[in-house]
Protein backbone atom coordinates (compact mmCIF):
# COMPACT_ATOMS: atom_id res chain seq x y z
CA UNK A 1 0.00 0.00 0.00
CA UNK A 2 1.30 3.27 -0.70
CA UNK A 3 0.65 6.54 1.09
CA UNK A 4 0.62 10.06 -0.27
CA UNK A 5 0.75 12.24 2.79
CA UNK A 6 -0.24 15.84 1.80
CA UNK A 7 0.77 18.59 4.19
CA UNK A 8 0.23 22.77 4.02
CA UNK A 9 3.60 24.19 2.70
CA UNK A 10 3.97 26.57 5.07
CA UNK A 11 5.81 24.83 7.99
CA UNK A 12 8.56 22.18 7.91
CA UNK A 13 7.33 18.46 8.69
CA UNK A 14 8.56 18.00 11.54
CA UNK A 15 8.07 21.85 13.00
CA UNK A 16 11.21 23.66 13.57
CA UNK A 17 8.72 25.62 16.16
CA UNK A 18 5.38 25.13 16.77
CA UNK A 19 3.27 23.79 14.09
CA UNK A 20 0.30 21.40 15.36
CA UNK A 21 -0.61 20.08 12.27
CA UNK A 22 2.89 19.65 11.12
CA UNK A 23 3.87 17.34 14.27
CA UNK A 24 1.00 15.35 13.55
CA UNK A 25 2.11 14.49 9.88
CA UNK A 26 5.96 14.32 10.75
CA UNK A 27 4.83 11.20 13.50
CA UNK A 28 2.20 9.65 11.04
CA UNK A 29 4.61 9.88 8.13
CA UNK A 30 7.56 8.05 9.69
CA UNK A 31 5.74 5.51 11.40
CA UNK A 32 3.49 4.31 8.82
CA UNK A 33 6.98 4.00 7.11
CA UNK A 34 8.49 2.03 9.82
CA UNK A 35 5.13 -0.47 10.05
CA UNK A 36 6.22 -1.10 6.26
CA UNK A 37 3.33 1.06 4.68
CA UNK A 38 5.26 3.17 1.39
CA UNK A 39 4.52 6.85 2.12
CA UNK A 40 5.39 9.66 0.14
CA UNK A 41 5.07 13.60 1.83
CA UNK A 42 3.86 16.34 0.24
CA UNK A 43 5.62 19.22 2.34
CA UNK A 44 8.07 22.11 1.73
CA UNK A 45 12.03 21.78 0.78
CA UNK A 46 12.97 22.59 4.87
CA UNK A 47 11.14 19.26 6.01
CA UNK A 48 13.40 16.68 7.36
CA UNK A 49 10.70 13.97 8.22
CA UNK A 50 12.79 10.39 7.24
CA UNK A 51 10.56 9.57 4.33
CA UNK A 52 10.45 10.27 0.67
CA UNK A 53 9.48 13.92 0.67
CA UNK A 54 8.46 16.20 -2.43
CA UNK A 55 7.56 19.80 -2.71
CA UNK A 56 7.64 22.93 -5.27
CA UNK A 57 8.50 25.57 -2.52
CA UNK A 58 11.59 25.06 -0.80
CA UNK A 59 11.12 27.82 2.27
CA UNK A 60 8.70 28.09 4.80
CA UNK A 61 6.79 30.61 5.10
CA UNK A 62 5.30 31.43 8.53
CA UNK A 63 3.17 33.95 9.43
CA UNK A 64 1.39 34.20 6.34
CA UNK A 65 -0.14 37.00 5.08
CA UNK A 66 -4.24 36.68 5.16
CA UNK A 67 -6.04 33.40 5.87
CA UNK A 68 -3.92 30.02 5.58
CA UNK A 69 -7.12 28.27 3.84
CA UNK A 70 -7.34 31.26 1.57
CA UNK A 71 -3.79 30.45 0.15
CA UNK A 72 -3.17 30.93 -3.38
CA UNK A 73 0.31 29.17 -2.59
CA UNK A 74 -1.59 26.56 -0.12
CA UNK A 75 -4.22 25.64 -3.11
CA UNK A 76 -1.19 25.22 -6.11
CA UNK A 77 1.19 23.06 -3.70
CA UNK A 78 -1.93 21.32 -2.94
CA UNK A 79 -3.14 20.86 -6.78
CA UNK A 80 0.34 19.81 -7.87
CA UNK A 81 0.95 17.65 -5.01
CA UNK A 82 -2.50 15.59 -6.01
CA UNK A 83 -1.64 15.24 -9.41
CA UNK A 84 1.55 14.18 -8.96
CA UNK A 85 0.32 11.87 -6.56
CA UNK A 86 -2.30 10.50 -8.72
CA UNK A 87 -0.71 8.18 -11.06
CA UNK A 88 1.01 5.89 -8.17
CA UNK A 89 -0.75 6.02 -4.29
CA UNK A 90 -3.49 3.93 -3.47
CA UNK A 91 -4.85 7.03 -0.77
CA UNK A 92 -3.77 10.13 -1.14
CA UNK A 93 -4.31 11.49 2.62
CA UNK A 94 -4.58 15.14 2.82
CA UNK A 95 -4.68 17.82 5.32
CA UNK A 96 -5.99 21.00 4.09
CA UNK A 97 -9.59 21.52 3.41
CA UNK A 98 -9.25 23.47 0.24
CA UNK A 99 -7.50 20.40 -1.23
CA UNK A 100 -10.55 18.52 -1.09
CA UNK A 101 -12.33 20.13 -3.88
CA UNK A 102 -9.74 18.60 -6.04
CA UNK A 103 -10.84 15.20 -5.42
CA UNK A 104 -13.73 16.19 -8.24
CA UNK A 105 -10.90 15.90 -10.79
CA UNK A 106 -8.88 12.26 -9.22
CA UNK A 107 -10.30 8.93 -9.57
CA UNK A 108 -8.78 7.88 -5.96
CA UNK A 109 -9.77 7.59 -2.84
CA UNK A 110 -8.95 10.60 -0.30
CA UNK A 111 -8.33 10.52 2.97
CA UNK A 112 -9.11 13.68 5.32
CA UNK A 113 -8.16 14.86 9.03
CA UNK A 114 -9.81 17.39 10.31
CA UNK A 115 -7.48 19.60 12.34
CA UNK A 116 -9.90 22.55 13.52
CA UNK A 117 -12.78 23.38 15.46
CA UNK A 118 -16.37 23.09 14.10
CA UNK A 119 -17.27 25.88 11.20
CA UNK A 120 -20.59 25.68 9.53
CA UNK A 121 -19.24 26.53 6.21
CA UNK A 122 -16.85 23.79 6.12
CA UNK A 123 -19.48 21.26 7.54
CA UNK A 124 -21.74 22.01 4.41
CA UNK A 125 -18.46 21.96 2.42
CA UNK A 126 -17.45 18.10 3.49
CA UNK A 127 -21.17 17.26 3.44
CA UNK A 128 -21.15 17.78 -0.62
CA UNK A 129 -18.08 15.49 -0.55
CA UNK A 130 -19.31 12.27 1.13
CA UNK A 131 -17.16 9.93 -0.60
CA UNK A 132 -13.82 11.08 1.36
CA UNK A 133 -13.13 9.58 3.94
CA UNK A 134 -12.88 12.05 6.99
CA UNK A 135 -11.22 11.69 10.39
CA UNK A 136 -12.05 13.90 13.14
CA UNK A 137 -9.09 13.76 16.09
CA UNK A 138 -11.68 14.17 19.02
CA UNK A 139 -15.31 12.31 19.27
CA UNK A 140 -15.95 16.16 20.66
CA UNK A 141 -14.96 17.45 17.20
CA UNK A 142 -17.17 14.89 14.97
CA UNK A 143 -20.58 15.61 17.03
CA UNK A 144 -21.97 18.11 14.95
CA UNK A 145 -20.66 16.66 11.23
CA UNK A 146 -23.07 14.37 9.45
CA UNK A 147 -20.82 12.99 6.41
CA UNK A 148 -21.27 9.28 6.05
CA UNK A 149 -18.02 7.79 6.46
CA UNK A 150 -16.50 9.73 9.75
CA UNK A 151 -14.25 7.84 12.32
CA UNK A 152 -12.05 9.49 15.45
CA UNK A 153 -8.67 8.88 15.73
CA UNK A 154 -6.91 10.80 18.23
CA UNK A 155 -3.22 11.83 17.88
CA UNK A 156 -0.39 9.96 19.08
CA UNK A 157 3.59 11.51 19.49
CA UNK A 158 6.49 9.62 19.94
CA UNK A 159 7.48 8.95 23.84
CA UNK A 160 10.69 8.31 22.70
CA UNK A 161 11.33 11.63 21.42
CA UNK A 162 10.54 13.01 24.84
CA UNK A 163 12.00 13.30 28.17
CA UNK A 164 10.88 11.73 30.75
CA UNK A 165 11.71 13.56 33.93
CA UNK A 166 11.05 12.08 37.63
CA UNK A 167 12.03 14.98 39.57
CA UNK A 168 10.29 18.80 39.31
CA UNK A 169 11.25 22.27 39.76
CA UNK A 170 9.19 24.15 41.53
CA UNK A 171 7.36 26.24 38.79
CA UNK A 172 4.47 26.21 36.02
CA UNK A 173 4.44 26.30 32.35
CA UNK A 174 2.28 27.16 29.91
CA UNK A 175 3.04 26.43 26.14
CA UNK A 176 0.79 27.47 23.38
CA UNK A 177 0.04 30.34 21.12
CA UNK A 178 -0.29 33.63 23.56
CA UNK A 179 -3.69 34.34 22.85
CA UNK A 180 -6.85 34.79 25.02
CA UNK A 181 -8.96 31.59 23.54
CA UNK A 182 -5.63 29.49 24.77
CA UNK A 183 -5.81 31.58 28.10
CA UNK A 184 -2.28 32.77 28.83
CA UNK A 185 -3.77 35.55 31.41
CA UNK A 186 -5.47 32.61 33.32
CA UNK A 187 -2.47 31.05 33.53
CA UNK A 188 -0.98 34.09 35.51
CA UNK A 189 -3.80 34.11 37.74
CA UNK A 190 -3.49 30.81 38.71
CA UNK A 191 0.20 31.07 38.92
CA UNK A 192 -0.17 34.32 41.31
CA UNK A 193 -2.81 32.71 43.60
CA UNK A 194 -0.98 29.25 43.98
CA UNK A 195 2.23 31.30 44.52
CA UNK A 196 4.11 28.89 42.23
CA UNK A 197 6.37 30.69 40.05
CA UNK A 198 5.18 30.57 36.00
CA UNK A 199 7.25 30.17 32.73
CA UNK A 200 5.33 30.97 29.60
CA UNK A 201 6.42 30.27 26.18
CA UNK A 202 4.94 30.59 22.55
CA UNK A 203 4.32 32.53 19.55
CA UNK A 204 3.05 36.40 19.81
CA UNK A 205 1.41 36.27 16.64
CA UNK A 206 0.54 40.05 15.06
CA UNK A 207 -3.16 39.55 15.57
CA UNK A 208 -2.91 39.29 19.40
CA UNK A 209 -0.18 41.72 19.93
CA UNK A 210 -2.61 44.19 21.64
CA UNK A 211 -3.88 41.10 23.95
CA UNK A 212 0.34 40.82 24.74
CA UNK A 213 0.58 44.39 25.35
CA UNK A 214 -2.36 44.86 28.08
CA UNK A 215 -2.97 41.44 29.19
CA UNK A 216 0.32 39.60 29.81
CA UNK A 217 3.38 41.65 29.22
CA UNK A 218 2.68 43.45 32.06
CA UNK A 219 2.72 40.89 34.18
CA UNK A 220 5.75 39.85 33.32
CA UNK A 221 8.94 40.70 35.54
CA UNK A 222 11.79 37.72 34.26
CA UNK A 223 11.25 35.81 37.91
CA UNK A 224 7.72 35.20 39.17
CA UNK A 225 6.52 35.54 35.79
CA UNK A 226 8.55 34.47 33.15
CA UNK A 227 8.01 35.27 28.92
CA UNK A 228 11.07 32.62 27.08
CA UNK A 229 9.92 33.08 23.54
CA UNK A 230 9.32 30.04 20.83
CA UNK A 231 10.58 26.80 21.84
CA UNK A 232 12.48 23.75 19.61
CA UNK A 233 11.90 20.44 20.53
CA UNK A 234 15.48 20.32 23.10
CA UNK A 235 14.15 23.67 25.25
CA UNK A 236 10.47 22.44 24.93
CA UNK A 237 11.37 18.96 26.64
CA UNK A 238 13.46 21.23 29.01
CA UNK A 239 10.36 23.34 29.88
CA UNK A 240 7.90 20.62 30.58
CA UNK A 241 9.91 17.98 31.89
CA UNK A 242 10.70 20.20 34.62
CA UNK A 243 7.80 21.69 35.23
CA UNK A 244 5.42 20.84 38.47
CA UNK A 245 2.70 20.97 35.95
CA UNK A 246 1.25 22.13 32.51
CA UNK A 247 -1.16 24.79 33.02
CA UNK A 248 -4.24 24.80 30.06
CA UNK A 249 -6.90 27.05 31.27
CA UNK A 250 -8.46 26.75 27.65
CA UNK A 251 -11.41 29.26 26.92
CA UNK A 252 -12.66 27.62 23.71
CA UNK A 253 -13.72 23.82 22.06
CA UNK A 254 -10.31 22.82 20.72
CA UNK A 255 -10.75 19.84 19.19
CA UNK A 256 -7.19 18.18 20.21
CA UNK A 257 -4.28 19.61 22.29
CA UNK A 258 -0.88 17.89 21.26
CA UNK A 259 0.83 20.16 23.95
CA UNK A 260 -1.40 17.72 26.54
CA UNK A 261 0.00 14.65 25.54
CA UNK A 262 3.42 16.33 25.20
CA UNK A 263 3.68 17.37 28.52
CA UNK A 264 2.26 13.98 29.93
CA UNK A 265 5.08 12.43 27.67
CA UNK A 266 7.41 14.48 30.08
CA UNK A 267 5.59 13.23 32.88
CA UNK A 268 4.36 16.08 34.12
CA UNK A 269 0.41 15.84 34.98
CA UNK A 270 -1.62 18.58 33.13
CA UNK A 271 -4.02 21.39 35.22
CA UNK A 272 -6.85 22.37 32.82
CA UNK A 273 -10.34 23.95 32.22
CA UNK A 274 -12.70 21.51 30.46
CA UNK A 275 -13.58 22.45 26.81
CA UNK A 276 -13.38 20.65 23.57
CA UNK A 277 -11.67 17.34 23.74
CA UNK A 278 -10.26 18.06 27.19
CA UNK A 279 -11.92 15.23 28.52
CA UNK A 280 -10.61 12.95 26.44
CA UNK A 281 -7.62 13.21 26.86
CA UNK A 282 -6.86 14.14 30.73
CA UNK A 283 -7.75 11.73 32.71
CA UNK A 284 -8.60 12.79 36.82
CA UNK A 285 -6.70 11.71 38.81
CA UNK A 286 -4.10 9.50 36.30
CA UNK A 287 -2.96 12.12 33.80
CA UNK A 288 -3.56 15.17 35.35
CA UNK A 289 -6.79 17.69 36.87
CA UNK A 290 -9.59 19.42 34.81
CA UNK A 291 -11.28 22.17 37.10
CA UNK A 292 -13.48 25.05 35.79
CA UNK A 293 -12.39 27.78 38.20
CA UNK A 294 -8.93 29.81 38.59
CA UNK A 295 -9.37 29.20 42.48
CA UNK A 296 -9.90 25.50 42.07
CA UNK A 297 -7.03 25.12 39.64
CA UNK A 298 -4.80 26.89 41.94
CA UNK A 299 -5.61 24.88 44.50
CA UNK A 300 -4.51 21.96 42.47
CA UNK A 301 -1.45 23.54 41.58
CA UNK A 302 -0.53 23.65 45.60
CA UNK A 303 -1.45 20.22 46.25
CA UNK A 304 0.01 18.07 43.12
CA UNK A 305 0.08 13.89 44.11
CA UNK A 306 0.34 12.69 40.95
CA UNK A 307 3.40 10.64 40.17
CA UNK A 308 5.48 11.43 37.19
CA UNK A 309 5.89 7.84 36.36
CA UNK A 310 1.49 7.63 36.84
CA UNK A 311 1.69 10.10 33.91
CA UNK A 312 4.09 8.73 31.34
CA UNK A 313 2.38 5.50 31.63
CA UNK A 314 -1.04 6.93 30.74
CA UNK A 315 -0.15 8.65 28.00
CA UNK A 316 2.16 5.84 26.61
CA UNK A 317 -1.04 3.34 26.80
CA UNK A 318 -3.65 6.08 25.11
CA UNK A 319 -1.52 8.36 23.14
CA UNK A 320 1.63 6.80 21.81
CA UNK A 321 2.50 7.15 17.73
CA UNK A 322 2.24 3.79 17.63
CA UNK A 323 -1.65 3.18 18.78
CA UNK A 324 -1.90 6.27 16.14
CA UNK A 325 0.18 4.31 12.97
CA UNK A 326 -2.30 1.45 13.94
CA UNK A 327 -5.54 3.26 13.93
CA UNK A 328 -4.89 4.84 10.67
CA UNK A 329 -3.07 1.52 9.05
CA UNK A 330 -6.71 -0.76 10.15
CA UNK A 331 -8.21 2.65 8.58
CA UNK A 332 -6.12 2.39 5.04
CA UNK A 333 -6.91 -1.21 5.27
CA UNK A 334 -10.57 -1.36 5.74
CA UNK A 335 -11.08 1.26 2.56
CA UNK A 336 -9.01 -1.34 0.76
CA UNK A 337 -10.40 -4.00 1.64
CA UNK A 338 -14.54 -2.57 1.04
CA UNK A 339 -14.84 -2.95 5.13
CA UNK A 340 -15.34 0.63 6.20
CA UNK A 341 -18.35 1.58 7.99
CA UNK A 342 -20.13 4.79 8.06
CA UNK A 343 -19.57 7.10 11.64
CA UNK A 344 -17.82 4.29 12.84
CA UNK A 345 -17.83 4.76 16.57
CA UNK A 346 -14.72 4.75 18.61
CA UNK A 347 -14.81 4.39 22.89
CA UNK A 348 -14.25 7.67 24.04
CA UNK A 349 -11.82 8.71 26.59
CA UNK A 350 -13.47 10.36 29.60
CA UNK A 351 -11.90 11.57 33.01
Amino acid sequence: MKIALVAPPFISVPPKKYGGTELFIGELAEGLQQKGVEVVLYANGESTASVETRWIYEKEEWPIQGEIEANLKGLNHSAWAIQDASSEADIIHLNHAPSLSFSHFVEKTFVYTIHHPYEQALAEYYALLPEVHYVTISDFQRQKLTMPKVRTIHHGIDPSTYKFQENKQPYLCFLGRIAPSKGTHLAIEIAKKSGIPLKIAGEIQPIYQEYWDNMVRPHVDGKFIEYIGELGMEHKNEMLGNSLALLFPIQWDEPFGLVLIESMACGTPVLAMPGGSVREIVKEGASGHIRSSVDELADCARNLKIAAKTVRAYMEEYFSVERMVRDYIQLYSDIASGEIQPSAETEPIVA
